[in-house]
């Protein structure tokens, strides 16, 4: 035993030296890649739509102008192959009866010599104007109609390439009766890439509710934790005016901690979530599932007490000066993150790990937010009420259990990314369902931390048993999933056959390494509403699990960045790229896509 003792002690004293020198300087870089990255991955071009009119009659000829602002230091090419094997910039509309846009004139471009061309290439860069005509036959009904096409560009800088990009336009024409006067100027309307995405990166429903609750009572758990604990009656004090240096009134000083920790917290999450294209890329891989899954692990291993994150010195001395004021109250909040890092510091990266795959700012600013409120919440009432602090019970091991709870949801969030590799919904059940039992166990009979607590061995008991009825639920579920669509292999032929049936399709982009994918073949496309549907539409799915011949040009045609993605095509074999999917969304939000694309009306007479 005491040879055993003696390995972990040793262990643990070799992890903490090894953390202490090189786990700061990793989370430095880390972010620091994070921050480049996102410029990497940021739009290159701008577009703005600009029509001569707000309304128009039919059987007119009308200029249209599409502005482009290009970011430095990139440039994109001209509209002419110069040889070099560099991808020209293309503007295209789709056919649309009654309307046409002609006479696409570029301007002249600059000649720049690069590295890896022979001759000058014809490059634009900052700002240009693209010039057309819109065209209205003389058969035109009155309404508002909707052009469609796309600008497709390649972006270089003076020693490297991007992938080529296309940015979808859309701007309204509206047609009037020929009694009104159009004669006031059209709005500009600004195209991005990767309009129309915004409403599926980010699922307003249930899902997101549920999300933030998660991150909120992570907040709270926070506070229960051994660093942030026993600081509470200071900070309570601290805002209850005690100090001669505080003046003001405590919910100011409150809210102004919650703000530096909502400030910190906030760009943390927002920072992660630049990375979501890079990553959301990578996690196609099977390695990088089991590498992210594998620092999960060690950052849990961590609240289990094996190794533990140190603070450098330098960073110490500054989270501990005193500030008088309010100033003082938001410096608080803004560095309790470094002098709580031993506690805080594993789950808070996990979760930037959970938000940077979905990739959307916004997101992560919300969800971290979220979490601010959770972890700052508790000392403002407090502060408010300061009598509560003698109903606080005292500090002791019952944190300890606390801390190895934490550890046990990074754990459950390492087995989310393992469950594409499970193998099938019986592995996934295995795997969620054992580490279920496990916890259960550990938790609730194992872990000996506040033996003298009976409050908390009931608690202890209550948790235990309500993770083994999960792990119940888990495996029960197994089988209990109904027939979901009958999808049919990619095939061109079909695709062709439904635009001349007029029938809308949808492709699924999937792979069995995706987790989400096989959510959404559990969830959504199981659900009998959507399966019922099904027969309105012709479903056809691109299986991504192994490289396929054509896998590289559909990827390229549907511009798919990373799977689940759902493309909608119309009747008339148009994409509709408003209602596309890239991220897993809820049987309400999919059964909404449906119902709008065969509802779609016919653009042709």
């Amino acid at each position: 035993m005491y040879f055993i003792s003696s390995i972990i002690q040793q262990s643990r004293s070799i992890i903490n030296s090894l953390i202490s020198r090189k786990l700061w300087a990793y989370i430095i870089f880390v972010l620091g890649l994070t921050c480049f990255l996102s410029e990497a991955f940021a739009s290159v071009a701008l577009l703005e739509v600009i029509g001569s009119e707000k309304q128009y009659e039919k059987g007119g000829r009308y200029p249209v102008l599409f502005r482009v602002s290009i970011s430095p230091p990139w440039y994109i090419h001209g509209p002419d192959s110069n040889g070099d094997a560099l991808i020209p910039t293309r503007i295209f509309f789709d056919k649309l009866r009654g309307i046409r846009v002609v006479d696409v004139r570029f301007p002249e471009p600059d000649k720049k010599k690069f590295q890896y061309t022979e001759e000058p290439a014809a490059v634009y860069s900052g700002e240009l104007e693209i010039s057309a005509t819109l065209v209205l036959e003389n058969d035109l009904s009155p309404g508002r109609y909707l052009v469609k096409g796309s600008f497709s560009y390649q972006a270089c800088s003076s020693d490297s390439c991007l992938a080529p990009e296309k940015i979808p336009i859309v701007f309204p024409v509206s047609i009037t009766t020929g009694e009104g006067t159009p004669s006031s100027p059209g709005k500009s309307v600004q195209i991005t890439e990767g309009e129309g995405l915004s409403s599926s990166k980010l699922d307003s429903g249930q899902g997101l509710l549920l999300t933030l609750f998660g991150f909120f009572l992570a907040g709270l758990a926070l506070n229960l934790t051994p660093c942030i604990y026993p600081l509470i009656p200071i900070t309570v004090s601290y805002f209850g005016g005690r100090s001669r240096n505080i003046q003001g009134r405590t919910l100011v000083h409150g809210l102004l901690y919650i703000s530096g920790l909502a400030f910190t917290n906030s760009v943390l999450g927002v920072t992660a979530s630049l990375s979501g294209n890079m990553l959301g890329s990578a996690l196609q891989s099977p390695a990088v599932l089991l590498a992210v899954a594998a620092i999960l692990v060690i950052l849990a291993l961590s609240f289990f007490g094996l190794w533990e994150i140190r603070v450098p010195v330098v960073l110490n001395r500054l989270a501990s000066r005193n500030m008088a004021g309010y100033p003082g109250s938001f410096f608080m909040g803004l560095t309790l993150g470094v002098v709580a890092a031993p506690c805080v510091g594993p789950l808070i990266l996990g979760l930037l790990t959970y938000v940077a795959q979905k990739g959307d700012p916004f997101f992560g600013f919300i969800c971290f937010f979220t979490l601010s409120i959770g972890l700052g919440l508790p000392l403002l009432v407090l502060a408010l009420f300061s009598t509560a602090l003698k109903n606080l019970p005292m500090s002791g091991e019952w944190m300890v259990w606390i801390r190895k709870a934490l550890g046990w949801v990074l754990i459950f969030m390492a087995g989310n990314f393992l469950r594409p590799l499970a193998g099938g919904r019986f592995g996934e059940a295995l795997l969620m369902g054992g580490m279920l039992i496990v916890a259960a166990v550990h938790l609730g009979w194992l872990e000996k931390s506040g033996r003298d607590l009976r409050f908390l061995l009931y608690v202890k008991k209550i948790l235990g048993i309500g993770l083994i009825i999960g792990a119940g639920i888990v495996f029960w579920n197994v089988n209990s999933t109904g027939d979901g669509i009958s999808w049919i292999s990619y095939d061109r032929k079909l695709l062709a056959q439904a635009a001349e049936k007029e029938l809308p399709v949808i492709i699924d982009f999937y792979a069995d390494w995706c987790g989400p994918c096989k959510v959404m073949d559990e969830r959504v496309f199981s659900d009998p509403e959507i399966v019922e549907l099904s027969s309105q539409f012709v479903p056809l799915k691109v299986d991504l699990t192994t490289r396929h011949p054509l896998q590289g040009e559909l990827l390229k045609q549907y511009q798919i960045k990373g799977v689940p993605t759902v493309i909608f095509i119309n009747e008339q074999g148009i994409e509709e790229k408003a209602l596309r999917v890239e991220a897993l969304v809820s049987r309400d939000q999919m059964l909404k896509r449906i119902k709008q694309l065969i509802k779609l009306p016919s653009k042709s007479n």
